[in-house]
């Protein structure tokens, strides 16, 4: 009997976990609100020239509502000519938006079509989304809702550190031993990436996650950095040094980085040869290797496992510099809105945003990092070391002058002392 009543309580415990988590699933499934046999069209226009992951998620709307026609679209000149494309008797429904465009005179007129998504009315998860991505206006309002992230990091080789007994670098030292290491075992360049321009050069992704965790807690530095006061120029020093320590003692060979014609394709196919332990990129690069990998010889006829990790230039590690990198704002005069807010609360949703990312291998603005094993490393980042630029208060314009800086110095054009006074100039 007791054996009977065992057997009998092990199985009911065994179901009701079961159970619970089928609940939770139905519980967080999307419902729809309208009426399903709704018929109307919704545009989204971007600046991407195809869109296959949205597309996607378009037919899966349409299990729910089938009469809604959805397209996406990419008009000429997207960035000059947005505020003029929602004024056209072709507004859009849903548009691509940056954070650079807030406080923008020339974005005026986008910004006044752009709807309050934090409205509880229109139901979006916004707790699915890392807090740090949801930056509000000055009246609290929250114009854009993250789709994808950007980050910093280099792509490494995991299998080559197993082959050489190494362990991937989480410190500042241990960077500079694991480099070393390589070196001596006949390594070109144990770390890489494309240095042949300043737009998404290796010297940038090494430097501007230093200079905004050091701007980061200090509100006087960040003003004058804003204001491109020189003073501010001290900032970036620390990681200029350090980004050429890691040049001069040649573990970074840029004779073998010039070689890579351009920040994405180029990059992932060098990569891909299988001799590189490291591989500076960000985030967008990373997006591509899983469709490249069978466009590799060398990875098809030798695959390895690698992942996406931050780069650690000091002693505490490396940053995880969370970044949107495309937005959605709904136009608040388009033509079935109500529809539009369907779609958007069905799209911005744990399930849905994490299977976009993972459809394009781009960075999910969710909290779920540790879905895709490429980007874990980032996933395990601890909270003081993760800082968002765009919260921080971070411009455009600071970006552009620490990227050219860093561009300068590391191809010799200037010292470090030259680009520290020079802040502002660049």
């Amino acid at each position: 009997m007791k054996k009977m009543l065992c057997v009998i309580l092990g199985a009911l415990l065994a179901i009701v976990p079961t159970a619970c988590i089928s609940r939770a699933k139905a519980e967080s499934a999307f419902q729809p609100r309208l009426d399903t046999d709704t018929s109307c069209q919704i545009t989204v226009i971007g600046s991407y020239s195809n869109f296959e992951a949205l597309e996607t998620e378009f037919d899966r709307f349409n299990e729910f509502y089938p009469d809604v026609e959805m397209s996406y679209w990419k008009p000429d000149d997207y960035n000059n000519l947005l505020g003029t494309v929602l004024e056209s008797s072709n507004a859009p429904n849903i548009f691509f938006s940056y954070q650079w465009m807030c406080g923008n005179e020339k974005y005026q007129q986008v910004y006044d079509h752009m709807e309050d998504l934090s409205d509880p009315q229109i139901g979006l998860d916004l707790d699915c989304l890392r807090t740090g991505l949801l930056n509000l206006d000055a009246d609290g309002h929250l114009l854009m809702v993250p789709v994808f992230a950007r980050n910093y990091g280099m792509l490494v080789n995991n299998d080559l550190f197993a082959k050489e007994g190494l362990q991937v670098p989480t410190t500042w030292e241990e960077l500079l031993a694991v480099c070393e290491a390589f070196l001596s075992k006949g390594y070109a360049s144990p770390m890489m990436g494309y240095s042949a321009g300043s737009s998404g050069c290796l010297m940038n992704i090494l430097v501007y996650p230093e200079v905004v965790a050091a701007l980061s807690d200090n509100p006087e530095a960040l003003r004058a950095a804003n204001e491109m006061n020189p003073s501010a120029g001290e900032y970036m020093r620390p990681a200029l040094e350090a980004m050429m320590q890691l040049i001069g003692n040649g573990y970074i060979n840029l004779e073998k980085c010039d070689e890579i014609s351009d920040n994405y394709t180029q990059v992932i196919l060098r990569f891909f040869e299988g001799d590189v332990p490291m591989m500076i990129c960000t985030g967008d690069t990373v997006s591509g290797t899983g469709k490249r990998e069978s466009q590799s010889e060398a990875f098809s006829k030798a695959p390895f496992s690698y992942s996406f990790t931050p780069i650690p230039l000091s002693e505490a590690g490396g940053y995880f510099i969370d970044s949107p990198s495309i937005q959605f704002s709904v136009n608040k005069t388009c033509d079935n809105l109500d529809m539009t807010n369907e779609f958007m609360r069905f799209l911005v949703s744990r399930q849905e945003l994490n299977r976009m990312a993972s459809s394009k291998r781009l960075v999910t603005p969710t909290t779920d990092l540790s879905f895709d094993a490429v980007y874990a490393p980032f996933g395990q980042v601890p909270a003081e070391r993760i800082f968002c630029p765009e919260v921080i208060g971070i411009t455009d314009s600071l970006a552009t002058q620490v990227r050219n800086a860093a561009y300068q110095v590391g191809i010799g054009a200037v010292t470090i002392d030259e680009a520290v006074s020079q802040y502002g100039s660049f």
